[in-house]
Parts: structure tokens; sequence; C-alpha cells
């Protein structure tokens, strides 16, 4: 027996088995209008490969770029090889909720990709109501899923990524599966609840990372299933960014604020189940808190990075709840080769369960994510550079910081531009774009200091966010134009003089630099 044919336990499935290119046929329609299909994946883990690959090969060599289009409906980003050369192609249409290919993001800066950018465990609930396609009554065309092992029943066992699959897989008119079997079954390792529709939705039963609610597979009308593809092709992971002086700082600044909390008696000696995004700093806070004296540590987040390996292996973390494995190549290597161990200290459930302010809220999660910048009032923006380029998407950072026991942002204090070493400042006047207000966020630090903005009235937070986050360079101007702002107003509640406001943004693109006043 074949290793395809062994993952694929409902026999009553095997006569779907074909190659890649066979499923060819069930995009035609894409001659007549943009077909909307759904991937699995999050973070370049568990999407699809062979299928859009192949589909990508057939638009090239029959010349139908801008021809055949896709709207493009996956829980977060997937591997470059995929839907990034699909953007090259002009084969998408639309994209929904969060990106980070360079050519992907070329396409929507363009104009030429239409792009929606929404908390992500809100797209997996919306997507279920039927938002996203009205006109279809609420349907997908066409799901393609990555899988490591169909049930007997035919109930799909995901691969190293939930994400919004279980509500793509629900609301798809066809469902296309990929088996990888160039890894082990994840089975066991998922926990998939399928929420229900208002109203009387029922609770979400979670009061301990470690309960589980659901199944180990995603239930599947079987029907649906038009055909099994088998791969064997690794995800394209994450790199593991590499931590430096300034996140060092920024986490060693973390870390002694929970010893603070914990002597004050506002966190366990343990903490409270801890959320932390994604990029360097993030690493450098896990890596902080695995050399940290806190013991019997539990995560409740998004995504699985490279060092939540050590921070496993150090005994200081005993569980981790998560939607997807975002490993790199040599993270991977180390979760296949110690698997055994780590099978039974992880669990993936779906983003609209990994992300739920319900259970953010009930077990007191700490929130930890990296804006572009904050203003001096605590708005941050962690999507649009200038106010106008989208970068990725906002991701899960706002499903956390306004539902979280605690909420941190953390961003270095400057940034280096093209011709200026102090040229970017992580702390700015007025934020052009918020994708966080100030109700929603905390604490805020950079490798200057951190801001303890709880209960402070906003020109507090102002002084004490120019006080400890502010790099030198930006100090002075901050407090001078603070104080200009107050007089110029008559000390209003959030004062701006609004001639000046985004002064620094308009300098940084005529000038590739915020400092305006350094000349």
């Amino acid at each position: 027996m074949s290793e395809l044919q062994s993952r694929v336990r409902d026999k009553s499935l095997h006569h779907l088995f074909m190659k890649p290119e066979d499923t060819i046929k069930f995009f035609k329609d894409a001659d007549n209008r943009v077909m909307d299909l759904g991937w699995s994946g999050f973070t370049p883990v568990g999407y699809p490969k062979v299928v859009p690959i192949a589909l990508a090969d057939y638009v090239e060599k029959n010349s139908l770029q801008g021809k055949w289009k896709f709207n493009l409906f996956i829980g977060a980003s997937v591997g470059s090889e995929t839907e990034n050369r699909w953007a090259t192609l002009d084969m998408i249409d639309r994209r929904w909720p969060y990106q980070t290919g360079k050519d992907i993001g070329k396409g929507i800066n363009s104009g030429k990709i239409r792009m929606g950018d929404k908390h992500l465990s809100m797209f997996a609930q919306d997507l279920r109501y039927g938002f996203y396609t009205k006109d279809r009554g609420g349907k997908l065309d066409v799901a393609i899923i990555e899988a490591t092992a169909i049930t007997e029943n035919g109930d799909i066992i995901l691969a190293g990524s939930v994400g919004a699959a279980p509500e793509i897989i629900d609301i798809a008119d066809k469902i296309i599966i990929e088996i990888n079997t160039g890894m082990p079954s994840l089975e066991g390792m998922h926990d998939i609840m399928m929420t229900d529709l208002p109203p009387y939705r029922k609770i979400i039963p979670i009061t301990d990372v470690r309960q589980r609610c659901g199944t180990p597979f995603v239930p599947t009308n079987k029907s649906k299933i038009v055909a099994i593809v088998e791969s064997k092709l690794p995800d394209n992971g994450r790199a593991l960014r590499g931590t430096d002086d300034v996140a060092q700082a920024i986490a060693d600044n973390i870390v002694d604020f929970f010893s603070h909390e914990v002597k004050a008696g506002r966190l366990p000696k343990n903490l409270l189940p801890l959320q932390s995004g994604v990029g360097s700093i993030a690493n450098a806070v896990v890596g902080g808190l695995t050399a940290s004296p806190f013991e019997d540590l539990v995560v409740f987040t998004e995504v699985l990075q490279d060092t939540f390996l050590p921070f496993l292996d150090s005994g200081k973390c005993k569980y981790i709840n998560c939607t997807s494995l975002s490993l790199s190549a040599e993270g991977f290597k180390e979760w296949w080769e110690k698997f055994e161990f780590y099978k039974d200290k992880v669990l993936m459930r779906p983003q609209q369960i990994s992300n739920n302010p319900e259970l953010i809220r009930r077990l007191g999660v700490i929130g930890m994510n990296t804006p572009l910048e904050f203003d001096i009032y605590a708005h941050a923006n962690s999507t649009c550079a200038g106010g106008t380029k989208m970068l990725n998407g906002i991701g899960g950072s706002g499903d956390f910081l306004r539902n979280a026991y605690l909420s941190i942002m953390h961003c270095p204090s400057v940034r280096e531009s093209k011709t200026d070493e102090f040229g970017i400042s992580g702390v700015v006047t007025k934020a052009p774009h918020v994708d966080h207000t100030e109700a929603d966020l905390d604490v805020l630090v950079t490798e200057q200091g951190l801001a303890d903005l709880r209960g402070l009235a906003p020109k507090d937070r102002a002084r004490e966010i120019i006080k400890k986050c502010a790099h030198p360079a930006y100090k002075d101007y901050l407090t001078d134009y603070l104080e200009r702002s107050e007089k110029a107003t008559g000390y209003h509640h959030e004062p701006h003089i609004l001639s000046e406001a985004y002064k620094m943004h308009i300098n940084l693109a005529e000038n590739g630099t915020m400092r305006f006043w350094n000349k």
C-alpha cells in the first residue's frame, strides 16, 4: 500500500486520487469570472503547494496572465512560491486578510490587487457569516487544503496550521485536498471547535489552555471532496530573525516590568498566559523569559516561533496553544527530531479560537506585539507606513491588545533611514494611521525604557511616553511640541497643532528623515 493510500483511511475516497495538473478542470470557470478560493495556511505553514503551483504553471504556459483571476481568502500569509508567484502572473483580484510577499505587496500598493485588512479572529468568523462572498450566497467556489491524513469517515486532519481552514472547508462548494506525505501525520495535535451562528451562540468551554473542546479533525462533508493530491513539498517557513542589542534591551525592560508586577501582587509568580507576536523583538522577549526566574509558564498565542522550542526545552514553559507552527527550516528540523517531546506540549486551534476575545479576557492573557510606531498619546500604527503604504496587515495583534489583561506594544525608539542614522522615530507626534487606539494599550516599550500608562490621563501619558520611550534625538522636539500644543489649544484634552502634527512624516517622505529641525 502506498503512503498516500495509508494516509487516506476512507477507502471510498481513493478514486479521487489524481495529479496536481489534473485538478485544473475545477478552475475552468475562471474563463468567465473571478473565482473565490479558500486556502489553508497560516504564516507560511500548512498551506497548499502543488495545486497552486500547477495552476500558476498552467496560466503561464497558456498566456492567461490577467485573464484567469481569483479572490484568495486565507487565514494569514502563505509561502512565496504560491501566492507571491500568483501576484507576478496577475492572478489575484482580491486578497484577505494578511500577506507577506514582496510582489503581492507591490500589487496591493499599486492598486492591482484589492486587499482588505481584518482582525484575524473576526476574519474567520465573518467568512463563515458569508460577508466576503455575498454575491455567491456566502460560499466559496473551491477550497484547497493541505492535510496530513483523512479519517475513516472522510474528515480532514490538517498539517502544521489550522488558521481559517475549518470555516473554509465548511463554506466551500468543492474541496481539493493535498495530503503531504513528506511529513509525519499531525493527528492528535489539533483541537477543532466549529463555532455556531448568532443568536444564542454557545460559550467556548475553555478556562485552561490545556483544555480541549473540539475534535482532532475538521468535520467534513466528504461529498464535496473532488480531488486528493499527494504532496511532499516542505513549508517555506519564516527564517528566524536574530536578536540585537536593541531587541535585547526591550526584552530586558519587559522582564523587569513583570518582576515588578509580581512583587506588587498584580501578577502571579508564574505570570499569566503569554501571547507574543513575530519578529526579532518577540524572539528576544521569549529568550528573556527562558533565561528569567519565572517558572511554570504557559502560552496562548497565534504562532509558535523557533525561540519557543528552547523555551519548552528549558522546562520554563509547560504548554503552548497556537494556530500555527511558524518555524524556519532549522526550527522544523529540531521540531521533528524532538517530535515525541513537543507533541504533548503543543495544541493547535482555529484562529477563531486562538485569537478569540472571549478566551483572551477569560484567561487573562498578556499580549505583546510590535507596531511600526506609536504617538505621544498611545495610538499605534501596525500596518500602513506613512499612513498609506500597506505592509502586511494587522494580523492578530488587535484581537489580543484590546482584550488582554496587559496590553504591551514594543518597538525600537528609532530606525535608520537612508540619510539619517536616527531618521525614523518610533515615537511620533500623531500616528498617520491608527490600528490600536489609546484605549487598547497599557504599556509601551522601547530600548530607552518602559512607559506604564495605566490610569494616566492623555497629557500625563504623553509626558511619560516621551520621557521613557523617545530617543534623545527626538525627546526635546516632542516635549516642545506637546507644550506648544497645550498653549495653542488652551490645554485641550489631547492637544495638537494640526498644521504640524504630521510634519515628521512629511519630512521623512520628502527628505529621508523625520528630524526637520535638524538642518
